[in-house]
């Protein structure tokens, strides 16, 4: 008798996957904690109204690297669809 290995198939961290990403745009707990473990990051949560400076800088800076993404790297039709992931986390940051 031959015996057969279960082949472990690698799922793919959550953040790549839905379970990970929030609805409303941005990724949630769970995503942002497999980022961190995966590449060293240290993502927080959005700051949509910001309590300390350092939050409404980030807010800023945030808002405006994404609004510059959604200006030249997404397409018109992605730039109209309000359930586009850019267009949901800019709302999720109030940008």
């Amino acid at each position: 008798m031959s015996r057969r290995r279960k082949s472990r198939r690698r799922r793919s961290p959550a953040w790549q996957r839905k379970e990970g990403k929030n609805p409303k745009g941005g990724l949630n707990a769970k995503g942002r904690r497999s980022y961190n473990r995966a590449t060293g990051g240290k993502l927080r949560p959005p700051a949509p109204k910001p309590k300390t400076k350092k939050d409404a800088a980030r807010r800023r800076s945030f808002c405006a690297r994404m609004k510059g993404m959604k200006k030249k790297l997404t397409s018109a039709k992605t730039r109209r669809d309000p359930n586009s992931r850019i267009n949901k986390s800019l709302r999720a940051w109030n940008c």
